[in-house]
């Protein structure tokens, strides 16, 4: 109830930070904010060449140590269903019922800086609320300290792993409002180190990463005792000054999972139903994952797709394997374009030329989502969904979206086939 009592309070706050935000000076430099395709503005040494902080935006202050900038993110979603009778029966088997349904998705408040060093050196705390598990929780936080003789960054802590593009991606960017389904077996976040670069000359990238619970132990997105993660691709077409980019990428993971075991769940990319996809508990001693990507964006389109499988063994019990993948088609109906990031090999926060705030439209943008998930293997009857989703997105300035999301689902499992469909909108707000 508080965060819907401060709703208001929070939206005047966030209209404030758009209207003092300021545009990068030409001689300034830009280093990535932690590995999700948020950024920091390194200053020019005169202006922190000072014994005093010096306020130079709503969001941000520069001491003669470090610069320090504040970030909020807010989401909401709304979810109603209208499910064909053999699906109620699923749910039934389930114990589930879906109602119509208003949540809060998630709150977070980020931290972050750049330290006053002649090697790039910057840091990164985020603290968010999760409507799910109603609990706060760590979100990426560490530090990334530049590499240009390694043609990248190194960050150390709390971060994504690096297994596929839109899993790397900052939560409030995406295209959709979700990402598929085949990706929850990869947890969210994990500790360690990860080296992530791009060499222009050849034009390949990587993502290098080792994990482990040390720390995290006991939260709920540490499914795995460690993990190393590797991403390498190519751009075969990267012209910055077309917006034409064609990225092709493979993803492996190798990872232990805790104790022993195993289980899979998987919401059918709508935050507020329950897991419909379960394997429930199985051995499992170790795991490796493979995936794919490919996207190809020219100015206003943009196609994509990406897929996996996850492989699972266990010394006394069945080997099991799950697969799954999505394509996607984008096209911005307002003429601006998704800008793609070689610092982290990843599409960045669409830009917003004339936001509604200021006599504008914002942007539209229309999107078109097939994927599946299939978590069906020997003894294992977790039951396999499809779903395809049209959706409109309309940016209506930088800091505000809103989502308006129809998606068909067919769910087969337990014998039966059932579909439904979901109705859901989402309102994001977005300063960091």
């Amino acid at each position: 109830m508080i965060f819907r009592h401060g709703f208001l309070i929070l939206f005047a706050l966030l209209l404030s930070w758009h209207a003092f935000a300021q545009t990068n000076k030409p001689e300034e430099k830009v280093v990535p904010n932690g590995t999700d395709g948020l950024e920091l503005t390194v200053p020019v040494r005169d202006s922190i060449n000072t014994h005093r902080p010096k306020v130079v935006s709503a969001q941000e202050i520069v001491a003669p140590f470090s610069t320090f900038r504040i970030g909020l993110g807010l989401i909401y979603d709304g979810t109603a269903y209208s499910q064909s009778a053999v699906f109620k029966q699923q749910m039934d088997s389930m114990g589930l019922k879906l109602d119509p349904n208003i949540k809060l998705r998630d709150f977070r408040v980020l931290g972050s800086g750049v330290f006053r060093t002649k090697r790039t050196f910057s840091w990164k705390f985020a603290f968010m609320y999760d409507g799910n598990a109603n609990t706060w929780l760590v979100r990426e936080s560490g530090f990334t300290i530049g590499v240009p003789e390694l043609w990248g960054h190194i960050f150390i802590g709390r971060t994504k792993e690096g297994f596929s593009m839109i899993k790397v991606m900052n939560g409030h960017s995406p295209w959709t409002n979700e990402r598929q389904m085949a990706l929850d077996p990869i947890p969210i976040l994990a500790d360690g180190i990860k080296w992530f670069g791009f060499e222009p000359h050849s034009r390949i990238f990587w993502n290098l990463g080792a994990f482990n619970d040390a720390i995290s132990e006991g939260q709920g997105f540490s499914t795995f005792e460690w993990q190393y993660v590797a991403r390498i691709g190519y751009l075969p077409i990267y012209d910055k000054e077309k917006g034409r980019t064609l990225h092709v990428a493979a993803n492996f993971r190798y990872g232990k999972p805790n104790d022993g075991q195993f289980s899979i769940k998987s919401r059918p990319e709508s935050n507020p139903t329950p897991f419909l996809l379960t394997s429930g508990q199985f051995a499992a001693d170790r795991s490796d994952h493979f995936g794919y990507e490919i996207y190809y964006t020219t100015k206003r389109f943009t196609i994509g797709s990406e897929g996996m499988v996850h492989n699972f063994h266990a010394k006394q019990g069945e080997d099991h394997s799950f697969y799954g993948g999505d394509v996607m088609f984008g096209y911005m109906l307002t003429g601006t374009s998704r800008p793609y990031k070689t610092e982290g090999s990843i599409f960045g926060f669409v830009p917003v030329r004339k936001s509604i705030f200021k006599g504008g439209w914002g942007e539209f943008e229309a999107v078109l989502r097939a994927s599946t998930f299939n978590v069906n293997d020997g003894s294992i009857k977790g039951g396999q969904f499809w779903r395809i989703t049209p959706m409109l997105n309309w940016y209506m300035s930088r800091i505000v979206r809103m989502e308006f999301t129809y998606g068909y689902g067919i769910f087969n499992r337990f014998d039966l086939r059932g579909t439904t469909s979901f109705f859901e909108s989402r309102l994001q707000f977005t300063v960091m």
